[in-house]
């Protein structure tokens, strides 16, 4: 039997183990304490109920007596008080006789009972008369009735007492009984708490030696491969496939796995010094990619400077509007390659009059651009670099470029609704609502060249117009990220020929 536990145990996990002999021993302990707990209950109770009905025929009794007491009581002074005591002692002592056998039966004890029932029921019919005598003024009547009255009281009483005896000595046999029933219980509680108690103790030495005995071999094990003593280690016996016996499955397979181990470290080795070789060689091919880098930093600013010094000569030569125009094409770069992802509102505006500035010297002041400021407080409100000039430029080569009109271009700034709106607008050919939608949704991104030449506005044969590089749908993209997900662009045309309106929103705080 203790093999098949044992043989058991060993194939448990560890905290299953554990688990078996806490609960195990704290369930055994309850069921128990759950056993004797019922059985002293149950004999407390019978032993209450041994001497129950005597109590209930001593106050039965004590009863009895008050109403012949409060009768004589009232009797003799005729008070209400004691009348009152009298009526409450009668209904009380009625009340205790219906719990009192009225039928006809073998018993003799519950014969005896009804006996004094229907004494007691004569008793208070008399003892009535007595009082309704005593209050009708009939001396003969009332001495007559409560003479009777005492006779049966005395009756009732002597009933009671010898009830009272037989039942005492009835429950004394019981009491007897239940006394040795208490005795074999201890008796058998004290078994029991034995061999729970040795069954505890085997079960907790059958667990920690199932679980101890092969840490030990596996320790001795290990001291041994601490040691240096591969050679020498045997194979660690398995008891169980609970962690120990997966443990020592791999410590096995460590053991036999470590020579090949050190064969693949030595090759490592010789790898490590080759790959150090090529690392000297990368080392030499980075500097060279970093002095490629820092010359293609340089050639920007070689581009700033040498635009500074034409603008220079230009100055030199009295030729100003060359000397405006080299400066402003020097700020535009400047602007351009300079780490602008958070600007003011004033400094997009201001790029964007550099860029219109070049626009018209370069096609001889066709573009025609003017800006409504509401409040100049509003040119403080911050937000991402390159946003209002990708717009412009869109509005000039997709919009007026190509209109026989003269082109109009309206850059306004206003506040509604603690929000600063940027608006900027043109007279040119329009948009359509399609094309709208895609441009909003990222739709037009996803087109190819030819489809988006055929949805733009429309254009002549040949002239195939594109942007700065930068693009509609990144100015959108780059102020729902700046704005945490707001959707803060809007276009507005009402067909061909009708312009095009388009209204940046920004959350704005004085």
């Amino acid at each position: 039997m203790i093999k098949k536990i044992s043989k058991l145990l060993a194939n448990m996990r560890i905290r299953y183990k554990l688990s078996i002999l806490v609960v195990g021993t704290t369930l055994l302990i309850l069921l128990v304490n759950i056993f004797m707990y019922y059985n002293l209950n149950r004999i407390t109770r019978q032993m209450d109920e041994i001497y129950e009905g005597n109590i209930t025929l001593s106050d039965l009794e004590d009863s009895l007596d008050t109403v012949q007491n409060s009768l004589a009581e009232y009797l003799n002074t005729k008070s209400t008080d004691s009348l009152n005591d009298y009526y409450l002692a009668e209904q009380q002592f009625s009340a205790m006789l219906d719990g009192l056998e009225k039928n006809v039966t073998d018993n003799q004890q519950k014969l005896m009972e009804r006996n004094i029932y229907w004494l007691s029921q004569s008793y208070l019919q008399l003892v009535s008369e007595t009082v309704d005598a005593k209050r009708g003024r009939n001396v003969e009547k009332y001495k007559d009735s409560f003479d009777q009255s005492g006779k049966l009281y005395t009756y009732i009483k002597s009933y009671i007492d010898s009830l009272n005896g037989y039942s005492f000595r009835s429950n004394t046999e019981s009491y007897s009984a239940m006394s040795a029933s208490v005795g074999y219980l201890e008796i058998m509680s004290t078994v029991m708490f034995i061999m729970l108690a040795a069954f505890n103790v085997m079960l907790v030495i059958l667990v920690t030696r199932n679980i101890t005995r092969p840490l030990h071999e596996l320790s001795i094990a290990a001291n041994k491969v601490s040691a240096g003593e591969l050679e020498s280690t045997p194979e660690v016996k398995v008891h169980g496939r609970d962690e120990v016996g997966v443990v020592t499955v791999a410590f096995n397979q460590m053991v036999s796995s470590i020579p090949d181990y050190l064969n693949r470290l030595r090759e490592s080795l010789e790898k490590e010094q080759q790959l150090k070789e090529k690392e000297i060689l990368m080392e030499a091919h980075l500097k060279d990619a970093q002095l490629k880098y820092l010359q293609a930093q340089i050639n920007p600013h070689f581009l700033f400077n040498t635009l500074n010094a034409g603008s220079q000569l230009a100055m030199m030569e009295h030729a100003d509007r060359t000397y405006d125009y080299v400066q402003n094409v020097a700020a535009f770069f400047r602007y351009n390659m300079s780490k602008n992802d958070e600007v003011t509102l004033a400094q997009e505006i201001e790029l964007v009059d550099i860029y219109v500035y070049i626009l018209n010297v370069r096609f001889a002041g066709d573009i025609h651009f003017t800006k409504e400021i509401e409040d100049e407080s509003l040119l403080d409100v911050m937000l991402p670099g390159m946003i209002l000039q990708p717009i412009v430029e869109n509005a000039i080569n997709y919009g007026i470029r190509d209109i026989e009109r003269e082109g109009h271009i309206t850059l306004s700034v206003y506040e509604v609704d603690g929000n600063v709106c940027i608006s900027i607008q043109d007279n040119g050919i329009g948009m359509s609502q399609e094309l709208i939608q895609k441009l909003l949704t990222g739709e037009y991104s996803d087109l190819s060249e030819e489809e988006k030449n055929e949805e733009k506005y429309e254009q002549k044969s040949g002239n195939k117009k594109t942007g700065n590089g930068i693009g509609f749908r990144n100015v959108i993209e780059r102020l729902r990220l700046y704005f945490d997900g707001e959707n803060n662009v809007d276009i507005i045309s009402n067909g061909k020929d009708q312009g095009t309106e388009v209204i940046i929103t920004l959350p704005y705080k004085k």
